[in-house]
């Protein structure tokens, strides 16, 4: 079962959901993008969020919208001595994620990135901490709101950002790669480098257009699997990048490309 990203923690007021998500996709856009300050920066309003979601949800009142709590550490620590609700997910969003926000809210204001003269400056390990902690949190809460299983609501968050290049385009349906000499092989790996997760096969089919199905799956599917640039699963007919392929789209296929447009 997949989830619509539409309707992806619709339980949870829009004026709490809608920045949930908005801070989550600038966190991401921006690591994926190298820019280590913003990606830090957006953690700070993230946890604001996310700290009234777990308030409104073990309180059993939302508020409005979010607001800077007084103290990060202290709310945290209240809302865990909170009674326990009773219902799904109650030790999630009243002991767990109020134990990690605080670390997270920690980085965005004493390590270089909130403010002038913190003892670190922007860098890629705060900044993957950060990307990998709001995922988590994100992820537990689809989790739970939605009651799915963990592969599930990952799935959902990674669904939620998608890598833009503008060597494709997306017409209808369709997404091509506008480097019409590039081989069929690149082009599946430029396309499944963009999207979120798995792409199936008759979805790479269209937008590269290939004529003969039987060739395209033994001939670029499998070689790619082999190489380990691809997991291809023949039983379900669909095809999700490796880190050894998205290096190689990135290294190889985007990099150079950028370099002579600059």
């Amino acid at each position: 079962m997949s989830l619509d990203p539409s309707k992806l923690l619709a339980a949870i007021p829009a004026g709490l959901r809608d920045p949930l998500l908005e801070t989550y996709r600038e966190i991401a856009s921006n690591f994926a993008e190298h820019r280590w300050s913003p990606s830090e920066l957006e953690g700070g309003k993230f946890c604001e969020v996310v700290y009234w979601i777990c308030h409104g949800f073990i309180t059993g009142a939302y508020v409005a919208a979010p607001t800077k709590p007084s103290n990060m550490r202290r709310d945290c620590q209240t809302l865990e001595g909170k009674p326990d609700t009773g219902k799904p997910g109650d030790r999630s969003l009243r002991i767990l994620i109020p134990r990690l926000l605080p670390v997270l809210y920690e980085i965005r204001n004493n390590r270089g990135v909130g403010h002038v003269g913190g003892d670190v400056n922007p860098n890629l390990m705060d900044a993957s901490a950060v990307y990998s902690m709001a995922s988590w949190t994100l992820a537990e809460l689809v989790r739970i709101f939605h009651n799915v299983k963990t592969d599930q609501a990952e799935a959902a968050v990674n669904g939620l950002v998608e890598r833009k290049t503008p060597l494709i385009w997306s017409v209808g349906t369709a997404r091509r790669v506008l480097d019409a000499d590039m081989t069929a092989s690149d082009q599946t790996l430029l396309l499944l480098h963009q999207a979120t997760g798995w792409m199936s096969e008759a979805d790479l089919l269209n937008s590269i257009e290939y004529s003969n199905p039987s060739v395209y799956r033994a001939g670029v599917l499998a070689s790619l699997h082999k190489a380990r640039k691809i997991e291809y699963d023949r039983t379900g007919k669909r095809a999700h990048i490796s880190p050894t392929g998205s290096d190689y789209v990135e290294k190889t296929l985007i990099g150079p490309r950028m370099a002579l447009k600059k």
